[in-house]
């Protein structure tokens, strides 16, 4: 394997985060009173957080007005005098007590991590990832973590991967590769750093995008027969 360095994206690559962001949201409803329209209200939710986290990629919008903004919005066209800052306290706080592993991240992390280094990637909020990690059974198998709120720079800016690889023990760029679930934040990253990248893809989607990995896995247990498989081609 010639790969030494292995970078993983944590939100639906290692970690479930469609199971935990449900989980959640559902948790700082209730919490906040609301037992009734859970379903309607996440199905407003989704698409208003997506397109802010894609406004935080490309720096239009910060991270902190991301975190309420999308509860005050949600709230809003529900007609819902519920307190949006105190939404976004409750759900990162349930998301760091809802972990739901990927199939194999931990034995994946566990084997890399006897071949060389893993670190963690990702643009969600430091110190709810860090919790999430812990909660997760990867941490002794992960050597550092790196986020855009630590960096200042999201993914795909090629800052996050300098910060990111500035954080290895050793960087060598032909022994790295970025594994991951988002072609326009993970691989497109990879492909701006001049880096080798996995796209994990277990829906099998079609890539539509200007994106190239360098290979792609539908599981996770796929993913060192394939690192194998590349280095003996």
């Amino acid at each position: 394997m010639k790969h030494r360095l292995f970078l993983f994206d944590l939100d639906d690559t290692l970690l479930d985060f469609k199971a935990s962001e449900r989980r959640s949201f559902n948790r700082t409803l209730q919490q906040l009173g609301v037992h009734q329209g859970l379903d309607e209200l996440f199905a407003t939710y989704q698409p208003i957080n997506a397109a802010l986290w894609q406004r935080f990629e490309h720096g239009t919008v910060s991270k902190d007005l991301l975190k309420v903004e999308r509860f005050r919005a949600t709230f809003a066209l529900h007609g819902l005098g519920l307190d949006p800052a105190a939404a976004s306290t409750l759900y990162l706080e349930a998301l760091a007590d809802t972990v739901v592993l990927v199939d194999g991240a931990v034995a994946l992390c566990e084997t890399l991590a006897q071949v060389g280094e893993v670190g963690i990637i990702t643009n969600g909020v430091h110190a709810i990832q860090n919790r999430r990690i812990a909660s997760s059974g990867l941490l002794p198998h992960i050597s550092f973590v790196a986020t855009s709120e630590a960096c200042g720079h999201a993914k795909p800016d090629s800052r996050f991967f300098a910060f990111t690889t500035a954080m290895a023990r050793a960087y060598v760029q032909h022994e790295a590769i970025i594994v991951g679930d988002r072609l326009d934040a993970d691989i497109l990253g990879a492909n701006r750093f001049g880096i080798d990248s996995c796209w994990f893809n277990p829906g099998r989607l079609a890539n539509d995008s200007q994106a190239v990995p360098t290979y792609e896995v539908a599981s996770l247990h796929d993913i060192v027969p394939s690192l194998r498989g590349l280095a003996a081609a």
